[in-house]
């Protein structure tokens, strides 16, 4: 980070304290203009871990039934952010009951009690929009039971934050951020006796940044798929709230409604999981489907890439690639080295998938998962396609530097299947190579066949290919072509037929085949997911070779065994990994 900027962001800290602090003089209101309507879905398993004392925020776990969230010191920034956005509540909201609501009505106290006038770290944009959010949703929940005088220092704290948030707003990072708080500041607004004025200036605002961060095709500068949900359930409850306080819905936020949904649409797999990419989850079960259903509209998919990503959809089969070239600028601190990388689904399971991301295990985890390794896609000699930066002295977040900047697609639909082809120049400047990779899904959507192809394109990459070990003279660049697995797949190798049995807990079998230009082996690998106190154990399949020609090419196809059925009954994944 820049003197310049680093400066800034002191300054901005600053200011949050001091807005925070005057908040403690302002007007308190004294309830609800409506009764707010619970929107917010939570994750019921984790919410039951919360009941019974289990608290997991940020990769670290605290296990004590009689300790308070507050009481427990915050090993680090993250662990903070989370309990200060209060996501949890919605989680104890999923479980319902006696014991969650007490929990989460003591918990709320006590934050009242060492921070509802104006101190502490969760006084900033974002945090105060989400926090609000989640009081106002599940008030219903958190009120039941409470006495008057307790109700009265839950809106007064309610005020106090949307006062704030009506000052500090624009501090907010441009992006969902800002969406986050513009939003949670016209929720509270609406909401709340005497607060219709701070509406005001926040619908036109929000206009304003649907306009400049959602593009006419509906993506984010991000490329990341769960953020966009994120968005598009934020705008349809700033939406919902206009829509029931009377007010008019500004046409920059419907229009943006309009361009998201089809986006999402093909971003999601046969599952309703959505495509993990650029440090995204799959997204809480049924999230993606009400925000579909709540933004309305004709049932569109978008054409073409959407927010750069190529899906392929035949049958029960979902694949969807990385077709564009990486974030850049301020997205890039999320984004991974995952150019060409793919997900395949078969109906509700999913087959190949990426690591994930590796945010909430530590800076380590952080890492490999943004590396090319760690993508369903080919790495050259164990490097990334794209480099990450020195960790910035502010945040201790690095940036992917460099990488691809051209990667050319094309989608072509024919009479029985439909291909992708693909290229990109990320380790042109290492090794003079070009990776070019198609994949073509026949429309029965049992068969997907595919090529790797590395290349030098002119006489200046075949002499960087042979200064980097390549060529007749050269022992070749190593090259391997990962294939990450589900944690719920089990494969098996048959080392004479130099192929893989891909086996899913469903009985659906899947057989990974190859030309037997490289050497074919089972691997571990991980699986990251956001609420586990570590990553998950699972496998790869990895093609490993030499790059020694100026031209390589490397043939593979999953196909689904002749004996499988062309529909499988599935059962309940939550049934399937407890055993019910």
């Amino acid at each position: 980070m820049s003197t310049t900027s680093a400066s800034f962001s002191r300054q901005n800290r600053l200011l949050d304290r001091h807005y925070a602090w005057r908040s403690r003089n302002k007007a308190a209101g004294h309830g609800f203009a409506r009764a707010p309507e619970p929107r917010t879905i939570g994750n019921a398993v984790r919410g039951q871990e919360l009941v019974q004392g289990n608290l997991l925020f940020a990769g670290y776990l605290v296990t004590s039934d009689d300790t308070d969230l507050w009481d427990v010191a915050a090993p680090d920034a993250a662990f903070e952010q989370e309990r200060q956005g209060f996501d949890w509540l919605d989680d104890l909201a999923a479980v319902g009951g006696f014991r969650a609501r007490q929990k989460a009505q003591r918990w709320l106290k006590v934050w009242i009690d060492l921070y509802g006038r104006g101190s502490g770290p969760g006084w900033t944009p974002e945090l105060t929009g989400r926090r609000m959010i989640r009081w106002i949703n599940n008030a219903l929940f958190l009120l039941h039971g409470m006495r008057a005088e307790e109700r009265e220092r839950f809106h007064a704290a309610l005020s106090r934050q949307a006062w704030f948030l009506s000052k500090r707003w624009k501090a907010a990072r441009p992006g969902v951020q800002r969406i986050e708080a513009l939003c949670g500041l016209i929720y509270a607004a609406l909401s709340l006796e005497g607060h219709a004025q701070l509406a005001d200036l926040a619908v036109p605002a929000l206009a304003s940044e649907c306009n400049t961060r959602i593009d006419r095709s509906g993506g984010l500068p991000s490329r990341r798929p769960e953020e966009l949900l994120e968005v598009l359930v934020l705008l349809n409850w700033a939406a919902a709230a206009l829509l029931e306080a009377g007010r008019g819905t500004p046409p920059a936020l419907h229009e943006a409604i309009e361009r998201i949904a089809p986006t999402l649409r093909a971003l999601a797999h046969g599952d309703g999981s959505l495509a993990r990419f650029h440090g995204g989850g799959r997204g809480l079960e049924g999230q993606l489907e009400h925000a579909l259903a709540d933004a309305g509209g004709k049932r569109r998919v978008h054409e073409g890439l959407a927010m750069g990503y190529a899906r392929l959809a035949a049958g029960r089969t979902t694949v969807i690639v990385d077709a564009a070239p990486p974030p850049t600028g301020a997205a890039a601190v999320e984004a991974h080295a995952s150019t060409l990388a793919f997900e395949l689904t078969s109906a509700r399971r999913p087959l190949i998938v990426n690591a994930g991301s590796g945010t909430s295990f530590g800076p380590d985890w952080r890492r490999a998962g943004r590396a090319t390794a760690a993508h369903s896609t080919l790495c050259l000699n164990g490097t990334s396609s794209a480099g990450l930066s020195a960790p910035d002295p502010d945040t201790g977040l690095e940036a992917l530097t460099g990488g691809p900047r051209d990667v050319p697609t094309e989608i072509a639909r024919a009479t029985g299947s439909t291909r992708f082809d693909g290229g990109h120049e990320g380790y042109v400047p290492s090794y003079g190579l070009t990776h070019a990779r198609s994949l073509e899904l026949f429309n029965d959507g049992r068969t997907l066949e595919a090529e790797d192809m590395l290349f030098a394109v002119d006489k200046a990459n075949e002499a960087r290919f042979r200064a980097a070990g390549g060529g007749r003279e050269g022992v070749g660049v190593p090259v391997d072509i990962h294939f990450h697995l589900h944690p719920d797949v089990v494969p098996e190798v048959d080392e004479y037929a130099g192929s893989a049995e891909l086996k899913l807990p469903n009985g659906e079998v899947w057989l990974f085949t190859h030309d037997r230009h490289f050497a074919l082996s089972v691997q571990p690998g991980y699986y990251l997911e956001r609420g586990r106190l570590e990553p998950r154990a699972t496998k790869q399949v990895v093609l490993s070779g030499r790059a020694s020609e100026y031209a390589t090419r490397v043939r593979w196809v999953l196909a689904k065994s002749a004996e499988t059925a062309v529909a499988v009954r599935d059962v309940d994944r939550e049934d399937a990994e407890t055993g019910e």
